[in-house]
């Protein structure tokens, strides 16, 4: 080997002995960046209390100090539909979400024992709430969500820090044909037009809520109504949202006192909507800037479950909003 080759040799094995050294601090800050991102991961707990009599399930997770979020289910889901959200939020806020009885894993009284109206469950979150010691929350509202969460901030107006509203209604314009069988049930209470409406818990009916107005159905999963319509199946379900839908209609006389609510109480507040859904379309998430002109709107190509769809887009929306309005204050 010439001298000229042993200089190279030496200087390449110099150079790459070099370059493993220097690797070395990177590699070990890459390993930390690692565990610290798995230590972050939030923690669900998964809890049953009784509230006045009833045992009512629900998530939570989060700091307990932090600012609390809560969220409200729509039909015919139950927390579930926030198992995604929950640990995307839970790394800064502390995050509860309660099952409706007659939902989820919460109890399920006979309907014939038991009132199934918005404003009982309004008092039983109150309860819950009140429970668990909080004083302030943010609240997330989704289909029956809306109704169960207002009626609540008419109990509790100072409580409230903010709202997050997806494709749940306050005003008239928001009630569409798809609500003309159920308006037809308010009028009279019929057993026939009870009848008339048992498709609403019916297996397609279910999936449809899902699906519909989706552009691309494999960002569904199918895990959602198959969770949902066993419990919709239980014995003596059907009559427990039957009854709901009845008393839906006392929800709609509360919308001007829910619209007072909003402008006198102005809560900061983000609007993310499905604007493809059926059952609450986008004419009723407009109107909500009459009484709330800086609230910020956002409406999403999906249908009624957006988060299932808009997951991706909808997060980024949703923690900017409550960095904004609730970690700056």
């Amino acid at each position: 080997m010439t001298s000229a080759s042993i200089h190279q040799t030496a200087f390449v094995l110099a150079a790459t002995l070099l370059a493993s050294v220097a690797a070395l601090p990177l590699a070990h800050a890459e390993t930390a960046a690692c565990v610290s991102e798995r230590a972050a991961i939030p923690v669900v707990h998964y809890r049953t209390v009784t509230v006045d009599g009833v045992d009512i399930f629900y998530r939570e997770a989060g700091p307990a100090g932090a600012p609390t979020v809560l969220l409200l289910h729509g039909f015919p889901t139950s927390s579930h539909m926030f198992r995604n959200l929950i640990p995307l939020l839970a790394d800064r806020y502390h995050v509860i979400a309660p099952d409706y009885p007659g939902f989820g894993e919460s109890a399920a009284p006979n309907h014939k024992t038991f009132a199934y109206t918005f404003g009982h469950y309004a008092d039983l979150v109150d309860g819950l709430l009140t429970q668990l010691g909080l004083k302030t929350y943010a609240i997330y509202l989704m289909d029956y969500g809306a109704p169960v969460g207002y009626r609540l901030a008419l109990k509790h107006p100072e409580r409230v820090t903010a709202l997050i509203v997806q494709n749940g209604n306050a005003y008239e314009e928001g009630l569409k044909a798809f609500w003309d069988p159920i308006k037809a049930y308010w009028a009279d209470g019929s057993e026939a037009h009870r009848a008339a409406i048992d498709v609403l818990v019916a297996p397609e009916t279910t999936k449809f809520q899902y699906t519909d107005g989706v552009a691309d159905v494999s960002r569904i999963d199918p895990d959602n109504w198959g969770h949902d319509q066993p419990l919709l199946d239980r014995p003596g379900n059907k009559d427990i949202q039957l009854d709901l839908f009845l008393d839906y209609g006392t929800n709609v006389p509360l919308y001007p006192k829910f619209q007072a609510f909003f402008r006198e109480r102005k809560p900061p507040t983000l609007i993310v909507w499905g604007k493809n859904d059926k059952i609450f379309p986008a004419d009723g998430a407009t109107p909500y800037l009459r009484d709330l002109p800086d609230a910020e709107l956002h409406l999403l190509d999906t249908g009624h479950f957006a988060l299932e769809d808009k997951l991706d887009e909808m997060v980024p929306l949703i923690r900017d909003f409550l960095c904004r309005k609730l970690v700056s204050k």
